[in-house]
């Protein structure tokens, strides 16, 4: 069936190729769209503006081997239309045109359908004349007498049905971007084919809205990226940028290219960094973030945080030590301002083409605080553990399941020769590991952060060094001083009515442990 259908779109678009009337760049194009948003390829050639309504009616009979109609020229009375019920007329995309006593005309828009036709035949005890029509005729024609039932059809109001589809809006990007900020949605997702999309509670909720197409995410793209940025993503089909719109907030853009079209993610961060009790953060994360000297990790799935609690890290600094501060971010998300430290913020792509091409260069910048955005590779991971061995704070995020995964992965990244060094370099420089996971509020909108720490004291650098890391969540799964696992913190959560049992259990690491700890163990909740 599917590839009749190709065989269908191809032969009309060859035989307007043929005659002269568009080109193959056109059909190409419309093509194109057609792989896009869907629809017939004659109503998308008329979008288009490539052929005229008659031509292509007249190429639709040439093709079917059957009359065709312009229902913009036509007038269709209620004795006419009251011949065919409107179920058949929704369901079977088919339109009563015109009769005589012993026969009635039937637009279709698939006149070879030869069951529907012997239907209406069988109904009216009278031969049916199929004549074919444009397929964005036909809907306009029908959506009007969905609104207007016991009307009469005139050419001219389907035409107008027809333009005013056509005059649609796409929702200018100011007001979309003004919505994603005050929705309380982090992310807003630019898509042809369906309408603008937020993400609330990690869920795509559609906004009513009609469909984009695919000039309105070009347009989107457009207006979000300077001349450099467009293009580098011409050439890359890939972006990343940051940008600020003063009155609004600053937005952290990807831009990507799918099924030929262009789709946008936009997530929004507030001009004002939250406080560690609006993020739900321990106020102990306060002593750690003004430690002079060592490595701090972050870990935790996309979407869930992790750069926010990097940056809350940064302002603390930033309010309290007088020192150099260089971050490294792909892009830049929340904008620092100088407060008493000096803040220098380089995104990677524009001030420096790799994390491990800045890194390189760090210490030439005399920095006190080095962030990166993510470590990456081993040569990031080999520069970030000789900064922070040799008397400066290092923070990074870096993606992992857990406050512990994490030091294996790093390990992992390095060859065996290498091992032994790297443990030891891991067991000297680790501050803290931080492992976060936001959850769905029980009540009311919002997320609430549950974290799994684990503070690197003699105990912790023994078993790093000893090769024992993975004893560490077993020896210490009740909870220590040292180490606080994922589930003990959703537990608190869910016993605190915060969160749901199901949630809870979703996000945890040990489900049985944590069912424990919120004493509905052994049920199926």
């Amino acid at each position: 069936m599917k590839q009749e259908k190709i065989s269908k779109k191809q032969l009309l678009g060859a035989l307007l190729v043929e005659q002269g009337l568009m080109s193959e760049k056109q059909l190409k194009e419309a093509l194109k769209r057609q792989d896009q948003v869907g629809g017939q390829i004659g109503s998308i050639l008329i979008e288009m503006g490539f052929i005229g309504i008659d031509d292509l009616c007249t190429f639709l009979g040439k093709q079917l081997g059957v009359p065709s109609a312009n229902l913009f020229k036509v007038d269709i009375g209620r004795e006419v239309l009251k011949q065919v019920s409107w179920d058949k007329i929704k369901a079977m995309k088919i339109l009563p045109v015109s009769m005589d006593e012993n026969s009635l005309t039937l637009a279709m828009v698939d006149p070879g359908d030869m069951a529907v036709a012997r239907d209406v035949e069988f109904t009216l005890g009278k031969k049916v004349r199929p004549v074919v029509v444009p397929a964005f005729q036909m809907d306009a024609a029908r959506q009007h007498l969905f609104q207007h039932p016991k009307e009469t059809l005139q050419g001219e109001v389907i035409a107008a049905e027809v333009d005013k589809g056509r005059k649609r809006m796409a929702p200018d990007l100011i007001s979309l971007l003004q919505y994603l900020a005050e929705s309380g949605a982090n992310v807003m997702l630019l898509t042809a084919g369906v309408p603008p999309s937020i993400k609330m509670h990690n869920e795509v909720e559609r906004l009513s809205m009609d469909s984009l197409i695919p000039i309105d995410c070009e347009k989107y793209a457009r207006d979000l990226m300077s001349d450099r940025d467009w293009e580098v993503f011409a050439r890359t089909n890939d972006l990343d940028l940051g940008i600020t719109y003063p009155d609004i907030g600053r937005f952290r853009v990807n831009a990507y290219r799918q099924r030929n079209s262009i789709s946008l993610a936009l997530r929004y961060f507030p001009e004002k960094m939250p406080s560690l009790k609006e993020l739900n953060l321990p106020d102990w994360v306060r002593g750690f973030a003004l430690r002079p000297q060592g490595l701090i990790l972050i870990t935790g799935p996309a979407g869930h945080g992790k750069t926010t609690t990097l940056s809350a890290m940064v302002d603390i600094i930033n309010s309290h030590r007088k020192c150099n501060i260089i971050t490294l971010e792909d892009p830049i998300e929340y904008l620092h301002k100088h407060k008493r430290s000096n803040v220098n913020q380089r995104q990677i792509g524009k001030d420096s083409d790799t994390f491990s091409e800045g890194l390189r260069h760090v210490f030439r910048q005399a920095p006190d605080v080095i962030v990166v955005g993510e470590l990456r590779d081993k040569e990031s991971f080999e520069i970030a553990l000789r900064a922070a061995d040799t008397g400066h704070l290092v923070l990074s995020t870096v993606h992992a399941d857990n406050s512990t995964s994490i030091i294996e992965r790093v390990i992992n990244m390095f060859p065996p020769h290498q091992e032994h060094l790297i443990r030891m370099k891991i067991a000297d420089c680790l501050l803290l590991s931080f492992s976060q996971r936001l959850v769905p509020l029980k009540k009311g909108k919002g997320r609430v952060l549950a974290y799994e720490k684990l503070i690197n004291n003699y105990a912790i650098k023994s078993l790093i060094r000893e090769r024992k890391t993975h004893q560490i969540r077993s020896q210490m799964q009740a909870g220590t001083e040292e180490f606080t696992s994922i589930d003990a913190s959703l537990a608190g959560l869910f016993n605190a009515g915060l969160i749901t049992f199901e949630d809870g259990l979703r996000f945890s690491e040990n489900g049985q442990f944590y069912r424990e700890l919120t004493a509905v163990a052994g049920t199926d909740r």
